[in-house]
Protein backbone atom coordinates (compact mmCIF):
# COMPACT_ATOMS: atom_id res chain seq x y z
CA UNK A 1 0.00 0.00 0.00
CA UNK A 2 1.36 3.71 -0.40
CA UNK A 3 0.25 6.39 1.29
CA UNK A 4 0.57 10.02 -0.35
CA UNK A 5 0.60 13.55 1.47
CA UNK A 6 0.76 16.45 -0.68
CA UNK A 7 2.53 20.16 0.55
CA UNK A 8 3.65 23.09 -0.86
CA UNK A 9 0.10 24.84 -1.48
CA UNK A 10 -0.92 28.30 -1.04
CA UNK A 11 -2.06 31.92 -2.01
CA UNK A 12 0.05 33.54 -5.00
CA UNK A 13 -0.74 36.11 -7.39
CA UNK A 14 -1.72 35.64 -11.15
CA UNK A 15 1.56 35.06 -12.93
CA UNK A 16 3.41 34.16 -9.96
CA UNK A 17 4.71 30.11 -8.68
CA UNK A 18 4.44 27.39 -6.36
CA UNK A 19 6.07 23.86 -6.15
CA UNK A 20 4.00 21.00 -5.18
CA UNK A 21 5.15 17.93 -3.88
CA UNK A 22 4.05 14.72 -3.01
CA UNK A 23 6.15 12.27 -0.80
CA UNK A 24 4.91 8.67 -1.21
CA UNK A 25 5.36 6.25 1.52
CA UNK A 26 6.64 2.09 0.86
CA UNK A 27 9.79 1.02 -0.75
CA UNK A 28 8.62 0.40 -3.74
CA UNK A 29 7.75 3.92 -4.93
CA UNK A 30 9.60 3.71 -8.24
CA UNK A 31 7.40 1.51 -9.55
CA UNK A 32 4.44 3.85 -9.52
CA UNK A 33 3.01 5.82 -12.09
CA UNK A 34 2.47 9.41 -10.51
CA UNK A 35 -0.40 11.86 -11.25
CA UNK A 36 -1.39 15.03 -10.09
CA UNK A 37 -4.86 15.90 -10.38
CA UNK A 38 -7.29 19.51 -9.66
CA UNK A 39 -10.44 19.97 -8.39
CA UNK A 40 -11.79 23.76 -8.53
CA UNK A 41 -15.06 24.74 -6.12
CA UNK A 42 -18.05 23.42 -7.99
CA UNK A 43 -16.19 21.11 -10.85
CA UNK A 44 -15.25 17.78 -11.09
CA UNK A 45 -11.90 16.88 -10.76
CA UNK A 46 -9.72 16.98 -13.62
CA UNK A 47 -6.30 15.45 -14.91
CA UNK A 48 -3.48 17.95 -14.46
CA UNK A 49 -0.30 15.35 -15.16
CA UNK A 50 1.32 12.59 -15.09
CA UNK A 51 5.00 10.76 -14.83
CA UNK A 52 5.42 7.35 -15.73
CA UNK A 53 8.17 5.39 -13.35
CA UNK A 54 11.35 6.28 -13.47
CA UNK A 55 10.85 9.35 -15.24
CA UNK A 56 10.60 8.03 -18.80
CA UNK A 57 7.36 9.64 -20.18
CA UNK A 58 5.21 12.62 -18.87
CA UNK A 59 2.38 13.99 -19.91
CA UNK A 60 -0.02 17.26 -19.29
CA UNK A 61 -3.16 18.60 -19.82
CA UNK A 62 -3.58 21.07 -22.84
CA UNK A 63 -4.44 23.84 -19.99
CA UNK A 64 -1.32 24.03 -18.07
CA UNK A 65 0.96 22.19 -21.02
CA UNK A 66 4.27 24.70 -21.19
CA UNK A 67 3.29 26.27 -17.72
CA UNK A 68 3.76 23.12 -15.74
CA UNK A 69 6.43 20.42 -15.15
CA UNK A 70 6.36 17.39 -13.11
CA UNK A 71 9.13 15.30 -12.42
CA UNK A 72 9.77 12.39 -9.29
CA UNK A 73 13.04 11.84 -7.46
CA UNK A 74 12.92 8.19 -6.76
CA UNK A 75 15.34 8.45 -3.80
CA UNK A 76 13.17 11.17 -2.36
CA UNK A 77 9.96 9.03 -2.84
CA UNK A 78 8.61 12.14 -3.61
CA UNK A 79 7.18 13.56 -7.02
CA UNK A 80 6.75 17.58 -8.00
CA UNK A 81 4.38 19.98 -9.23
CA UNK A 82 6.43 23.03 -10.73
CA UNK A 83 3.74 25.59 -11.43
CA UNK A 84 4.21 28.70 -13.19
CA UNK A 85 2.71 31.38 -14.75
CA UNK A 86 0.09 30.60 -12.36
CA UNK A 87 -3.83 32.08 -13.79
CA UNK A 88 -7.35 32.35 -11.28
CA UNK A 89 -8.28 29.63 -13.19
CA UNK A 90 -5.52 27.05 -11.93
CA UNK A 91 -7.62 27.63 -8.35
CA UNK A 92 -8.54 24.12 -6.73
CA UNK A 93 -7.47 21.89 -4.43
CA UNK A 94 -4.63 19.18 -6.37
CA UNK A 95 -4.53 15.77 -5.06
CA UNK A 96 -1.73 13.10 -6.54
CA UNK A 97 -1.93 9.81 -7.09
CA UNK A 98 -0.62 6.42 -7.77
CA UNK A 99 -0.68 3.99 -10.45
CA UNK A 100 1.17 0.43 -10.27
CA UNK A 101 1.35 0.52 -14.32
CA UNK A 102 4.99 1.67 -15.89
CA UNK A 103 3.45 3.81 -18.38
CA UNK A 104 0.99 6.78 -18.61
CA UNK A 105 -2.03 5.44 -16.46
CA UNK A 106 -5.73 6.03 -18.06
CA UNK A 107 -7.20 8.02 -14.77
CA UNK A 108 -9.59 4.96 -13.59
CA UNK A 109 -5.80 3.14 -13.05
CA UNK A 110 -4.98 5.56 -9.99
CA UNK A 111 -5.39 3.30 -6.88
CA UNK A 112 -4.05 5.64 -4.58
CA UNK A 113 -4.90 9.50 -3.57
CA UNK A 114 -3.57 12.19 -1.24
CA UNK A 115 -5.28 14.15 0.55
CA UNK A 116 -5.04 16.90 -1.45
CA UNK A 117 -3.54 20.50 -1.10
CA UNK A 118 -5.01 24.04 -1.65
CA UNK A 119 -3.81 26.46 -4.56
CA UNK A 120 -5.22 29.99 -5.02
CA UNK A 121 -4.61 31.83 -7.30
CA UNK A 122 -5.40 35.95 -7.01
CA UNK A 123 -6.02 38.35 -9.79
Amino acid sequence: QVQLVESGGGLVQTGGSLRLSCAASGRTFSSYAMGWFRQAPGKEREFVAAISWRGLSTYYADSVKGRFTVSRDDAKNTVYLQMNSLKPEDTADYYCAAAATPGIPAPSEYRYWGQGTQVTVSS
